[in-house]
Formats: structure tokens, sequence, C-alpha cells
């Protein structure tokens, strides 16, 4: 049976106890050679993902620095459309191509916002978006390989509906603890072991104080 999805991969830094971001949303963990890193892999994809949240917590430009290579599709979950007029990703979307996916929820007057941008917008889903669709509509897109660096959120979705193949975390030499701070995976999460997706540690890189592990699921 053919894939109806693009090949996906997590990424994320994360501290040694698991943590993407403190509880004030600091997430500044990356070293600048892995940093190089992510941003080569970054020119290597179709498209990057990520949440809203990162956007009105970073305002991140989720474009290629430190290499050369060509700034993959931006795709934003954004199922209200809530996205700042301001943001980053609206300001250069005349220069990047953006998707923004939104669900039926989404009011008019923000629907009307998003369209004065060149942007793409990608309704699916009730409430929220629904990732299995998206997924389905990027591939037919021709968006063949996407790197989600999204949060702690937007990974459940992904880890919990099994849409992923790779994972690449790298462990920096940080601790950061505290229940209200963010973990590379949120959301539920399971309730037994056995439901977690098997995973194969594929290569372990070290980086300095830095390790990058690579798994691939089993």
């Amino acid at each position: 049976m053919e894939k109806s999805r693009p090949h996906v991969i997590l990424s994320a830094a994360i501290s040694i106890d698991g943590k993407i971001a403190t509880r004030l949303g600091d997430s500044k963990l990356s070293s600048k050679k892995d940093k190089i890193r992510l941003h080569r892999l970054r020119s290597k994809v179709d498209a990057i993902l990520v949440g809203k949240n990162t956007i009105h917590r970073d305002d991140p430009l989720l474009t290629v620095r430190y290499v050369k290579g060509k700034n993959p599709t931006r795709i934003i979950l954004d199922s209200q459309g809530t996205i700042p007029v301001n943001s980053k990703i609206l300001q250069t979307c005349n220069k990047v191509p953006t998707i923004i996916a939104v669900s039926k929820k989404i009011s008019k007057v923000n629907l009307q916002k998003l369209k004065k941008f060149p942007v793409e917008i990608i309704m699916t889903g009730e409430n929220s978006v629904n990732i299995k669709s998206l997924m389905n509509n990027l591939s037919k897109r021709k968006i063949n390989t996407v790197l989600v660096e999204g949060g702690g959120t937007v990974n459940w979705q992904f880890i919990q509906n099994n849409l992923f193949d790779e994972i690449l975390i790298t462990i920096t030499p940080f601790i950061i603890g505290g229940i209200d701070a963010i973990t590379f995976v949120q959301g539920r999460g399971f309730d037994k072991i056995i439901k977690s997706p098997r995973l194969r540690l594929n290569t372990i890189k070290r980086l300095e104080n830095y390790l990058v592990l690579h798994y691939t699921k089993v």
C-alpha cells in the first residue's frame, strides 16, 4: 500500500530531565554546533512544522541559517488562527512558502486576517486540526518529508497517532526541573509501557557536552 503521508521526523533539544523549556518558556538549550546540525537538516526536508504555542512563545523564523540551503515550507498548526499579525512567520510569508493549518472552529475575523497574507490555509478538523488528514493533504502536495519542531503537545499528537518515522533528540547538559516546565512529550501520555512505540537507537553523536540520539521506529 502506498504511503499516504510524508516521512515525519520529530526533533528537539532537551535537558537531562527531558524538558524542552523552563516554566517561563526559556528554550535556549542548543549549542552553536547543534544549531548548525539542525539547520543542515532543515535544508534537506520539504517542510518544517510547529504548533501555535511555539509561535506565541518563541516567534521563530523557521528558516535555514548557519548553512547554505533552501528554506522548507513552514507549516503552523493553529486551530483558531490566533497567530499574531506581527509574528515573524506572517511578516516573512511573502518570501518563504507558509501553510497555516486551521480547524472549522476558526472565527470569521481570524480567517479574514489570515487571508490578507500570502499564506496557504488548510482547514481540517472540527475543533482542532486533524493531523492525519493534514498529513494526507501534504502528501498530495508532494511534501514528502516533514521536520516537526513542535512543543510537547504537538509531539504527543504525532506519537499518539503513530504518525512519525524518526526521532532526533539532542540531550543538553542542563537540568531544568519543575512540574510546569514543558517536556518533550506532553498530553495525556500512555497508561502502559507496552503501548509506547518501539524504537531502535541507530546512532549516538557527541557534540562536545551534547549528545545527539537518532531513533527510528521498529
